[in-house]
C-alpha cells in the first residue's frame, strides 16, 4: 500500500509540473531562406582563396534557430545560404550563432501563413543583424493566379517593412530550397 501511495503521489506531482507543453507544428508553415553575406567587423583577407576559406569556415561554424519553437527543419550550407521550414507565422524571431556574431537576431513581424520569406545578404552582428539590399527581401504567399500581384498588406523583416505579394503557386517550387548566394562566388570553376 506505501509503493502504491509513492506512485501515486509522484504521478500527481508530474501532472502539476510547470513545464512548458511542447509546440506543435504550424498548419501554415512558413519558409525563410537567404543567404549571410558577412558578419559585421570580421577581418577580411585580400588574397581571394584565404577570403574564401575564412568565409567557409565561418559559415561552417555557423547554427540557426527559431526562438521558442521546439521543431524546425533547415541548416546553413557551407556557402553561407540558410534554409528554415516549418517556422510558425505571424511574429517571429530567427537566431544565429557565428563567430564574431553570437546570438545574431532577425524579427519577422506580420508574416502570413504559408509565406516565403526571401533574405538575401544579410550580415549578422552580436545580438542582430542587417540587410545588405533592403529592397532585395520578399515575402511571397502562393495564390491561385496567373501573374504575381501585390496584396497591399506588409510585413516586418529585420525591421524592414516589406511589401506581402501574391504569387502564382509554380513560381513557389524553389520554397523548399537552399538559394544560390548572389554576393559569394566560388574563386574558380573547373570545367
Amino acid at each position: 500500500m506505501r509503493r502504491f501511495a509513492v506512485c501515486a503521489l509522484m504521478v500527481a506531482l508530474a501532472a502539476c509540473s510547470s513545464e512548458k507543453p511542447k509546440s506543435t507544428p504550424s498548419k501554415e508553415p512558413v519558409s525563410v531562406r537567404g543567404w549571410i553575406e558577412d558578419v559585421a567587423g570580421s577581418p577580411h583577407e585580400t588574397n581571394p582563396d584565404m577570403e574564401a576559406a575564412r568565409r567557409g569556415q565561418i559559415f561552417q561554424a555557423t547554427s540557426v534557430w527559431v526562438e521558442n519553437v521546439d521543431y524546425v527543419s533547415g541548416g546553413v550550407a557551407e556557402n553561407g545560404s540558410f534554409i528554415l521550414l516549418d517556422v510558425p507565422p505571424g511574429n517571429v524571431t530567427i537566431g544565429f550563432d557565428a563567430p564574431g556574431a553570437e546570438q545574431a537576431r532577425v524579427v519577422l513581424q506580420n508574416i502570413p501563413g504559408n509565406a516565403d520569406v526571401f533574405i538575401p545578404g544579410l550580415i549578422l552582428k552580436k545580438g542582430g543583424a542587417a540587410v545588405a539590399k533592403p529592397e532585395d527581401v520578399k515575402v511571397r504567399v502562393p495564390a491561385r493566379i496567373d501573374k504575381e500581384r501585390p496584396t497591399g498588406k506588409t510585413a516586418i523583416v529585420g525591421g524592414v517593412s516589406v511589401p506581402i505579394t501574391d504569387v502564382p503557386l509554380a513560381a513557389m517550387i524553389d520554397r523548399h530550397d537552399y538559394p544560390k548566394p548572389g554576393g559569394f562566388r566560388p574563386v574558380a570553376i573547373f570545367k
